[in-house]
């Protein structure tokens, strides 16, 4: 085995981490007799060897050998192995691909030749995989349909393999493999494309077993998106019955295996979590095929969502959150209903169940509001012992008898300082979330809600040791309510030492003071402010002045430091201090004088953005410094075009200059269109001409800032701001055309 392993001269080869000396002994380490050194093998190929998906040239060299570990029956663990191949060399390389604009000079430079050298050694020797379709291994049968759809240089050959084994295999992942290859194939080659199709569509009507019927549909949806039924919803929903009532009973236990400090232990571990005690959880990878088929055909996708919300499988109920995850993320709807049905999730027992649903619902900020009675029954549910139904708001004493739900210690009245046997919001997690993760997580959903119920329970969670930052930032969306936290906020900054990490500590609680105008802080924030250490000094300084400008004339005893601070040396730094100092006094005497430095020939782009951005701010006071803006809308850093336009505008009330730069930066980048349209719905009557941008983008489903497999917390909010704007911009045109 591994014959000729020795004569290759691995010290001149590489990989992520240097020379490939060690290579020999992973390769080893596949082949051996225990399991954990071949899964630590198998974690080394990938973290090194095939780094995040790169081909190097001891890549290149360990194929022959991985080709070899595959055809040896004596090896456990082949079909790791096959995946491991089919990753190598299943990289396409699209005619337009980019890697050439890659660096040649860096030092982790991979040549796209690797990739194609690559593939073409494993479809050299990928006659190996035709056997492993019969293998008494059922992970090797179900990695080898992908890696002969991938890699193997004739497909209709493999095709007829694929359907032919169909008829024989008996695991059902396996048979969802097949389909899954065969769908593969066809859409990697058009030739085979309608045959392939026909027989797919066949294959979801006529196959007995329901879970094929689907595998089928969503293959078949896959490669003919243009062709889906129009009765999808109702065919779909049937299988998932099917599935569901054929599935009932206790679920196939799994393989055991020792556990194991790699990242690919870790993962598998997740996975298997994940699947537990679930009948069929295969569904959710069927199901997220078809949603991605679907695409922009949102009204279908939210209907097969809301059946899946509605079924009594918990495994279906949780693959419809993580499907809406991505869904609502990408695509605009009409979510209220799911958002409703996910809320009813949190009382569910399951806690896989009630972690998805939480998860989802952090994300949602306005959108949450149908999920927010489900949320704040969530947080006030005790134990069911309880002896208190006290109703103090903070150092009140539950008193009475019976059972009852608090929110202090372990109290179950619902004062913030109840007291009783009941396990109220800091209380043992009994029949509710585990841990403090999934109360934080259902607080936060609520708070970003807007919804005021959040404001005595974010007190309480002020009281603790340790408070999630998230929930810092999630108070500015709470009203005038929320202003009862600002002496808890107070105390918490005060107690903030003032060393290296004084930024991590304090900005979260200076933005919430901001948030919740905690004017009597401005001691504690002067402390921040004056005691910045060297580390991240001007980001300290920043955040403290941002509060004080909240802060308005109440922050009459910073106005010195504030002063002092007008010629720092960061343009942030005193651009911020110019904003507090004029919302302190009122006073331009120095003001404009410390912006208008930053707006001058050779200025950076970001200290342009931060003097015109305080500029705008100001507004019609500060008309005197449009000259000193104009310059900046013929900038070649589009921020600095937008920033400049909009401060423009609001110091000087005329459109015409500003209006033309504002659209233009609308079309030439998307994440530039809150900023534009809250200029436009500004302008009102004179941002007209701009009707038609405003009504395309109230019309379009796909939000404006989606990206494909990625995300932020705040994405969906960001989007709905926008379409808040975009309305409000609206109607504001529309009222002054008559």
């Amino acid at each position: 085995m591994l014959t000729g392993i020795e004569e290759v001269d691995w010290a001149s080869l590489g990989h992520a981490y240097g020379p490939a000396d060690d290579v020999p002994e992973l390769l080893r380490g596949l082949a051996s007799a225990d399991p954990a050194e071949r899964e630590t093998a198998l974690d080394g190929m990938y973290g090194a060897v095939h780094h995040q998906g790169d081909v190097y040239d001891s890549t290149l060299a360990c194929i022959p050998f991985l080709l070899e570990l595959v055809a040896d029956p004596a090896v456990q663990d082949r079909g790791s192995i096959v995946e491991l191949l089919t990753s190598i060399g299943g990289i396409e390389l699209d005619d337009d691909e980019e890697l050439d604009e890659l660096d040649a000079d860096d030092e982790e430079f991979i040549p796209a030749a690797n990739y194609a050298m690559a593939a073409a050694a494993i479809a050299a020797g990928a006659d190996v995989f035709l056997g492993l379709v019969s293998d008494p291994d059922p992970e090797v049968r179900l990695a080898a349909p992908c890696a002969l759809a991938s890699l193997h240089p004739e497909p209709a050959r493999v095709l007829t393999l694929l359907r032919e084994r169909l008829t024989v295999e008996r695991d059902t992942e396996v048979r969802l493999a097949l389909v899954a290859a065969v769908g593969r194939i066809a859409l990697r080659h058009a030739s085979l494309r309608t045959e392939t199709v026909d027989w797919l569509g066949w294959l979801a009507r006529a196959a007995q077993d329901p879970g094929l019927r689907l595998a089928a549909l969503a293959q078949r949806a896959r490669c003919a998106p243009g062709d889906i039924p129009d009765d999808i919803v109702p065919w779909v929903t049937g299988l998932l019955e099917e599935i569901r009532t054929s599935a009932l009973g206790p679920a196939a236990p799994g393989t055991e295996r020792a556990a194991t400090p790699t990242l690919i232990g870790q993962v598998r571990e997740l996975l298997e979590e994940h699947a537990a005690g679930r009948p069929a959880p295969w569904t959710e990878e069927l199901l997220r095929t078809l949603h991605a088929a679907l695409d922009d055909r949102v009204d279908d996708r939210i209907a097969l969502i809301l059946a899946q919300l509605r079924s009594p499988d918990w495994g279906q109920r949780s693959d419809a959150i993580w499907l809406c995850g991505g869904l609502i993320r990408i695509w605009r709807g009409r979510y209220e209903e799911v958002v409703r049905l996910v809320g009813a999730q949190l009382n569910d027992p399951e806690p896989r169940l009630r972690e998805a649903a939480t998860s989802f619902l952090e994300r949602l900020f306005e959108l949450g509001a149908p999920a927010a009675d489900a949320l704040a029954a969530r947080l006030a549910v005790g134990s069911g012992t309880g002896t208190g139904t006290g109703a103090a708001l903070s150092g009140g004493t539950a008193q009475g008898s019976g059972s009852g739900s608090g929110v202090g210690g372990t109290g179950s009245g619902s004062g913030l300082g109840g007291t009783g046997s009941g396990s109220g919001l800091g209380g043992s997690p009994q029949n509710g979330f585990v841990g403090r993760s999934g109360r934080d997580g259902a607080l936060l959903a609520l708070a970003r809600a807007g919804d005021t119920r959040a404001v005595p329970l974010l007190a309480r969670a002020l009281e603790e040791r340790e408070v999630r930052r998230e929930l810092l930032y999630a108070m500015d969306g709470l009203g005038p309510s929320a202003a009862m936290l600002a002496p808890l906020l107070r105390r918490r900054l005060a107690e903030v030492e003032l060393d290296e990490r004084l930024y991590d500590r304090a900005a979260p609680l200076l933005y919430a003071l901001a948030a919740v105008r905690g004017s009597q802080a401005v001691p504690e924030v002067l402390r921040v402010l004056r005691g910045a250490p060297a580390n991240r000094r001007d980001w300290v300084r920043e955040s403290a002045l941002r509060t004080l400008a909240a802060f308005g004339p109440a922050a009459q005893e910073a106005v010195p430091d504030m002063r002092g601070l007008l010629a720092a040396d960061s343009a942030t730094v005193a651009t911020t201090a110019a904003r507090a100092l004029w919302a302190a006094e009122g006073d331009l005497g120095e003001v404009l004088t410390a912006l208008e430095r930053w707006l001058r020939p050779g200025a950076s782009g970001a200290d342009w953005c931060s003097a015109a951005q305080a500029l705008g701010e100001i507004g019609p006071a500060a008309a005197s410094t449009a000259p000193a803006l104009r310059p900046g809308l013929a900038a070649r850093d589009l921020w600095v075009r937008v920033r400049s336009a909009a401060a423009l505008w609001r110091v000087s009330g005329d459109a015409a200059e500003a209006l033309p730069v504002l659209l233009a930066a609308w079309e030439e980048n998307r994440h530039a269109r809150v900023d534009v349209a809250e200029c436009l719905a500004e302008m009102g009557p004179a941002a007209s001409e701009a009707q038609l941008v405003i009504l395309t983008e109230l019309t379009r489903r796909r939000r404006h800032n989606a990206r494909e497999g990625a995300s932020g917390s705040h994405d969906i909010h960001v989007d709905e701001k926008l379409l808040t704007v975009c309305r409000a911009a609206l109607a504001r045109m529309e009222r002054g055309a008559f």
